[in-house]
């Protein structure tokens, strides 16, 4: 399992099946879902994006994690995160989980998520997303589990 996160002011996501949904301060985190992720991947994975030391302390050092600051998390499957781009021009997604098996590990990493003290906003499985965020710093890291 593989996430990019993105430290941000504020974002926001609109498809054209769900509701519109915003976040405040906090993470908005893309997540691909690769062949051979299990449970024991998306547990690692809630306890990075939630501890993952990305926000300033009152030094302006990255001392702080998403649960420190008490911040928000818009979690997004997007199966390009899972791709293979070591060689040539262009993508490879052998590498991705197949759709049923990726769909089923976006909801358990969404469904981990919600137990923790922090406000969850998710896109949809599948769907065509607009994201919109202010990408604070910018602060951008690629996490794995």
């Amino acid at each position: 399992m593989r996430a990019i996160i993105q430290r941000v002011s504020g974002a926001s996501l609109v498809t054209g099946e769900q509701s519109p949904c915003a976040i405040g301060r906090g993470i908005v985190a893309l997540v691909g879902i690769e062949k051979g992720d299990s449970a024991a991947s998306v547990k690692r994975m809630a306890e990075r994006l939630t501890g993952y030391r990305i926000f300033p302390d009152s030094q302006g050092r990255m001392n702080l994690s998403l649960s420190d600051i008490n911040g928000e998390i818009l979690l997004v499957p997007n199966f390009t995160v899972a791709a293979d781009t070591k060689k040539g021009t262009r993508a490879g997604f052998s590498t991705a989980a197949e759709p049923v098996e990726g769909k089923r590990l976006f909801l358990a990493l969404a469904e981990r998520l919600s137990k923790y003290p922090l406000r969850l906003k998710t896109g949809l499985f599948g769907a065509d997303m607009q994201i919109t965020l202010s990408n604070d710093g910018p602060v951008t890291f690629i996490l794995e589990s």
